[in-house]
């Protein structure tokens, strides 16, 4: 932090903040309203961010937690990576995790934002794109043994030089993906994402000047430092520890446990994770993913006020532990998978050691991810589809002491920022039927909030062989829940893949695989719903009733969890003797 500082007004700070966020809004908006592939254009699966001439995150929307952590280490990668050859006109592309990527499906561009010649801000838009080459469509190759089996890995390179395209460059990275007329759009509508960042940025320069906007950005770091540093001091010192448990997924390689621990002493906060080896298998987080995985769990029991930027972080000291491990890999790792698991297991470990410090602000976990993706060839136009189905993966959100946790809003590793948009959309962009898509009953964990019901999906391919690749977990254990919040159902709250023939179940599978569908067949996600909090026991008897009435609760789940027996005839309810007791 400055010692001296220039005396800012308060109303000048408030509207540079104010045009900071419209200029991050106007950036989704464009990008939403341009990109071509649906896995942008309806599931907005991407994140859009300001920096400063120091590579210092000024401004992050609320988007995907999974790009928006690992965004910082990126953009010192590149910039250092260039160092002087950055010039105005330059628009930088980069995937590659050995380099602070998150994992080579989220590609992210950046763009230097030059004011009178001189270096000024950097515009950067990340999103996952539909493919990304490998011998699997969309990436995720649950076969993979090393990185080279997954996809093109890019490092840094220039798409435009001093404002001129490289075409051939371009055209490279087309040539090596699936459905490139999806991915061409894609690139396009990042492109003009980040020159409206630009344009926004040095309109603002214009106003204001040099000096007062560049005073304003180093007081909202200052703001965002001084509020993580109040609330870390509030937190009794002490060295605080928990483990997570991530899921055997069918490979031989059992349960792997990921810890976290946390230290505080006086505003400052180390956090030290501890995974095993790394595994020949897609579940290894490199760096950058792994720094995404431990702010997570920060902000979910920080829950700071804005403003949210790199200052956030000043006082917080990170130790993935030695290279060559699950959440530090060491290349050539396979990784794709990285961004749900070990993602999220990594984040509820470090949310839960900060959580053993200050029980108070304890929270529910979220459903974590399993999904699909699928691929094959549209008969109407004789070109190769691809998609990452988000619709597939919609979980629930983990109670707080104040709330229950939202219905179908996650999974724990979005937060909220992922949509799955209109089911006709998907029935008009691919040749598929979509059967099903509707709540869980009784997948949101119980407690006297409970957790958020998590969705069904379930597609059948029309006229063609359709590949299906499912990942993820949340299969065979329930989200944690928080304050003596327990599952007496938990069978009712896992996550599944199901295989059927018409309506009929003819495989439930746990674990990640590729499937091939024929027309007639159905695949379909059911996922885990949110972790509850406190003693479901406490839960007001009306409001067990209200769940069952709405078709969150089952009347079973009622009485077995909640100690609530449900008259349905006539919408009464009583409390059976465990309740009582």
């Amino acid at each position: 932090m400055s010692n001296t500082r220039r005396k800012i007004d308060p109303i000048t700070l408030a509207v540079v903040r104010g045009a900071l966020e419209t200029t991050q809004r106007e950036m989704s908006l464009t990008l939403e309203k341009t990109a071509r592939s649906s896995v942008f254009n309806v599931a907005h699966d991407y994140s859009n961010a300001l920096f400063n001439h120091r590579a210092e995150m000024i401004i992050q929307g609320q988007d995907i937690p999974i790009h928006l952590g690992g965004l910082m280490p990126a953009m010192k990668a590149v910039a250092n990576y260039f160092g002087d050859d950055i010039h105005e006109g330059d628009i930088i592309y980069h995937n590659d995790p050995v380099m602070m990527g998150s994992h080579i499906l989220d590609c992210c561009m950046y763009k230097p934002v030059f004011y009178q010649g001189k270096l000024m801000f950097w515009s950067v838009c990340k999103g996952h794109v539909t493919d990304i080459g490998g011998p699997v469509p969309a990436g995720y190759n649950p076969d993979a043994k090393d990185m080279f089996a997954e996809g093109l890995r890019i490092p840094p390179i220039k798409l435009y030089d001093r404002g001129v395209e490289r075409k051939d460059v371009i055209n490279f990275l087309l040539a090596n993906v699936r459905s490139r007329r999806d991915w061409e759009g894609d690139l396009r509508a990042q492109m003009g994402t980040v020159q409206i960042g630009e344009r926004n940025m040095i309109a603002l320069v214009d106003k204001y000047g040099v000096e007062e906007v560049q005073a304003c950005l180093d007081e909202l770091l200052d703001m965002a430092d001084r509020s993580m540093r109040s609330l870390i001091a509030q937190v009794p010192d002490g060295v605080y520890q928990a483990t997570a448990v991530l899921e055997d997924a069918g490979h031989g390689l059992g349960e792997l446990k990921i810890s976290a621990t946390v230290t505080i002493t006086a505003d400052n906060c180390h956090i030290a994770i501890a995974s095993p080896p790394q595994v020949p298998y897609f579940i290894n987080s490199y760096a950058g993913n792994s720094y995404s995985g431990v702010y997570l769990g920060l902000m979910m029991f920080a829950k700071v006020a804005p403003p949210y930027n790199e200052g956030l972080y000043r006082c917080i000291d990170i130790d993935l532990g030695p290279m060559g491990t699950l959440c530090n890999a060491q290349e050539p790792a396979p990784h794709v998978n990285c961004t749900t698991t070990p993602m999220e297991t990594l984040a509820d470990a470090v949310r839960m050691a900060l959580e053993q410090a200050a029980p108070d602000r304890a929270v529910g976990s979220w459903g974590h991810s399993s999904g699909v993706n699928i691929a094959g060839r549209d008969t109407r136009n004789n070109e190769e589809y691809v998609t990452m189905v988000l619709a597939s993966l919609i979980s629930g959100a983990g109670a707080t002491e104040h709330m229950d946790g939202w219905n179908a809003v996650g999974p724990e590793c979005c937060f909220g920022a992922l949509t799955s948009g209109d089911i006709e959309i998907l029935e008009y962009s691919y040749p598929i039927q979509i059967h099903r898509y509707g709540l869980v009953k009784d997948s949101g964990g119980a407690g006297r909030y409970r957790g958020g019901c998590a969705t069904q999906w379930e597609v059948e391919p029309l006229d063609h062989e359709m590949t299906v690749i499912s990942f993820g977990e949340g299969r065979h254990y329930p989200a944690i829940g928080a304050n003596g919040a327990s599952s007496a159902c938990e069978s009712l709250k896992l996550g599944r893949i199901e295989r059927k023939l018409g309506d009929e179940v003819i495989e439930v599978m746990r674990s990640n695989a590729i499937l091939t569908i024929n027309p007639g067949e159905r695949v379909g996600t059911i996922n885990p719903g949110g972790g509850g909090w406190g003693n479901a026991m406490e839960r007001p008897m009306e409001q067990v009733m209200y769940d069952v009435r709405n078709g969150y609760v089952s009347v079973e789940a009622a009485e077995a969890e909640y100690g609530v027996q449900v008259d349905t005839g006539n919408w009464t309810c009583s409390a059976t003797a465990a309740r009582q007791a």
